[in-house]
């Protein structure tokens, strides 16, 4: 059999049908899980590890029971019937999986496992129903030679999975929500069970198929009420690197990366700093006066580029690597290029190899408490940052981790390892005590150290339209790095290093909206940490 017959499907009999669409749909759901899986377990590698171990088992056990049953059981029928399982499942999945996801984060389970149970409940079984399919269509083939049945099988299904892989990243999820990519792949499954049955199917397979069919409408129909518990949905999508969310409670507009509260913005104040950490944006004024050129790597709500074209005489560049993260800030955060703000759809770490510009302060604000691009945290990355400094520039880094205790061991990995690039650290945590917070390192090239007073002193004495102290009253210590690594791109444990902030809570500083922008205050909201973080 040629590769051209293989791809000709209009010689496919019912079984090679068959097969080729359970690889679209197992590998379609596997990349699905991620998506539904990161808001409330993140998206590690342990996650990443657990989602690919339980689909590889799933399948292997549905071709283990399919071979046992191939021989006596194997018809058209019955893999029709296997079709209309899953698709009943993945109504099921679609109707009840946030209940079942927050059901199962509360097991008491060590935080790498903790999305196990997850994973295993809302996507083992439909996996294992799809592996009946492969043993059940080469017991159907009517070729003579099992070597060229098996392969043919083989081949199909890898085809499939290839097809399910592709159309998943990069049709699906960059145009449909999660509940609508699985109500494609239940939608698949009817379609498929019904070209199988035809043309004599019966009158109760085309009451099931239309039951299950109205079922899955249902479900997915059920998902788009517009409410969140963040607020009232204003926008949602799945983007080709999480999912994004908008919502609006009361006058605050909050941009929602996996689950996870990113940005936020006051629709009767826009400039207005909502979440505290990025008021130490401004904190690098206080340490070199002479600021013209600002690149900020990540761009969210865009909170602070907007502040600083604002509020100084500088240019600001943005390297957001996230398309739609781009066009919802523009459309939903009140961001517009101009002259005097460039915003480029490339990652931060490639915008610094591709650029000959050279700045005065470079804010790294890419990371989330769960997802950590390593190649923004190795000495290599904070090399190649520091050749495209100026001569007395600073690199400010916003840190999601504990200052102290188990739970800091990324922050201080990674300030031991900005330490090998620049010769002046200052760490700021964002509130009080060991939880895990933001934490605001900022390394300069001068080897000069400023102290908590002479900055206090300088808040008092420059002008830079914003009071920090504070800010600045959290001054800290160079933490003890002794007992962590630096990071290298060859290795950069950095899930590991994150582990230990599973299950603790987050608290993000909020300021006081009954001040003004100059005086507000911090108040401290805690958010608890499912899974792994």
């Amino acid at each position: 059999m040629s590769g051209r017959q293989l791809l000709a499907v209009s010689s496919w009999k019912r079984p090679e049908l068959a097969v080729f669409v359970s690889g679209v749909a197992s590998m379609g759901l596997e990349i699905l899980a991620g998506r539904m899986i990161a808001p409330q377990f993140g998206s590690s590698i342990y996650t990443w590890g657990s989602i690919i171990g339980v689909f590889l088992a799933a399948l292997s056990y549905g071709y283990h029971r399919g071979g046992q049953q191939a021989a006596t059981e194997a018809t058209v029928n019955r893999m029709a019937r296997v079709f209309l399982l899953t698709a009943a499942y993945i109504a099921g999945l679609i109707f009840l999986g946030e209940l079942m996801l927050q059901s199962t984060a509360a097991l008491p389970l060590p935080s790498r496992f903790a999305s196990l149970p997850a994973i295993i409940l809302l996507f083992g079984p439909p996996t294992y129903l799809l592996g009946y399919i492969s043993p059940y269509a080469a017991e159907l083939a009517t070729k003579d030679d099992l070597g060229e049945v098996s392969g043919r099988v083989y081949a199909l299904g890898t085809v499939g999975s290839i097809v399910g892989a592709f159309a998943t990243t990069y049709v699906l999820i960059p145009w449909l929500s999660i509940n609508q990519i699985a109500l494609v792949f239940g939608l698949v499954s009817v379609v498929t069970a019904v070209v199988l049955l035809s043309p004599g199917i019966d009158r109760d397979r085309v009451i099931s198929s239309g039951f299950i069919t109205l079922l899955l409408i249902g479900a997915a129909g059920s998902g788009l009420a517009g409410v969140s518990v963040q607020g009232n949905i204003v926008y949602e999508t799945q983007t080709p690197y999480q999912q994004l969310e908008v919502t609006d409670r009361g006058d605050t507009r909050t941009l929602l990366l996996d689950g996870q509260r990113h940005s936020a913005m006051d629709l009767n104040d826009p400039q207005r700093h909502v979440f505290d950490y990025t008021r130490y944006f401004h904190l690098p004024l206080l340490l070199n006066d002479d600021i013209d050129r600002v690149l900020f790597i990540g761009g969210g709500g865009f909170t602070g580029p907007k502040r600083f074209v604002n509020d100084y005489n500088v240019t600001v560049d943005v390297a957001e690597i996230d398309p739609e993260v781009i066009d919802t800030a523009e459309q939903y955060f009140s961001v517009e290029e101009s002259e005097h703000l460039n915003i480029y759809n490339v990652g931060g770490r490639q915008f610094l190899q591709e650029t000959n510009r050279t700045y005065d302060l470079i804010v790294l604000d890419a990371y989330q408490k769960d997802k950590v691009p390593f190649e923004l945290t190795t000495r290599e990355f904070m090399g190649l940052a520091n050749d495209h400094l100026s001569a007395n520039g600073i690199l400010f880094a916003n840190l999601i981790s504990a200052p102290t205790g188990p739970a800091s061991s990324f922050y201080r990995a990674e300030y031991k390892t900005i330490a090998q690039e620049f010769p002046q650290m200052y760490s700021f945590p964002t509130a009080q005590g060991g939880v895990v917070q933001n934490i605001e390192v900022v390394a300069t090239k001068n080897a000069l150290r400023v102290t908590e007073t002479e900055l206090l002193a300088r808040n008092t004495q420059q002008d830079i339209g914003i009071d920090l102290q504070a800010e600045i009253q959290n001054y800290r210590q160079p933490p003890d790095t002794t007992d962590v690594p630096i990071l290298y791109d060859d290795r950069a444990p950095v899930d590991s290093l994150m582990d230990p902030m599973a299950g603790q809570r987050y608290v993000i500083q909020e300021t006081n909206r009954s001040l003004s922008t100059n005086e507000s205050m911090p108040r401290s909201l805690g958010f608890d940490v499912k899974g792994y973080s």
